[in-house]
């Protein structure tokens, strides 16, 4: 899976939310840690759960959560893996198709173009046509396997 450049000089403003009251979109606390974190592993496993946790050990955190009625429903993290980057993200499967996962995208960005960014890089980008439409990201040549080689995996193997 490829990495993908975002200009944030070139986001979209006006981020009037279509989202509605029932959702929050938010920075987490450092309070919600074990929460969000057991949370993020139940859903998309461990090596997802250990990057929230890094996301967590900045002040201010560097994870955005999706509220839907008080309950979380998503979460997005940036500047983990390494410092310019995107993810990883995720929203509960039962609420998808409903914005949350783009609200969560944009508000990651807005994040980081505050804290003087100039691009954003998504890595290992699973959606690309999403975060094309989204925020204009490109694809960035020759970037598979990334970052990410050579990662262990929970099983004790190694990723590819």
């Amino acid at each position: 899976m490829p990495d993908m450049l975002v200009r944030l000089y070139a986001l979209p403003e006006g981020r009037g939310s279509r989202l509605g009251p029932d959702v929050t979109i938010r920075r987490a606390l450092t309070a919600e840690r074990r929460i969000v974190v057991s949370w993020i592993e139940e859903r998309f496993g461990a090596p997802w759960a250990g990057e929230a946790e890094a996301a967590f050990s900045a002040t201010p955190t560097r994870i955005h959560i999706a509220l839907w009625n008080g309950e979380l429903a998503g979460f997005a993290c940036h500047d983990v893996t390494a410092l310019g980057f995107f993810g990883p993200t995720g929203v509960d499967k039962a609420m998808r198709g409903r914005g949350l996962g783009e609200a969560l995208l944009l508000e990651s960005l807005f994040a980081m173009r505050a804290a003087g960014y100039a691009y954003a890089i998504i890595g290992g980008v699973g959606p690309a046509e999403f975060y094309a439409r989204a925020v204009g990201a490109v694809e960035i040549p020759d970037s598979t396997p990334g970052i990410y080689a050579d990662m262990l995996s929970p099983d004790g193997t190694r990723e590819a």
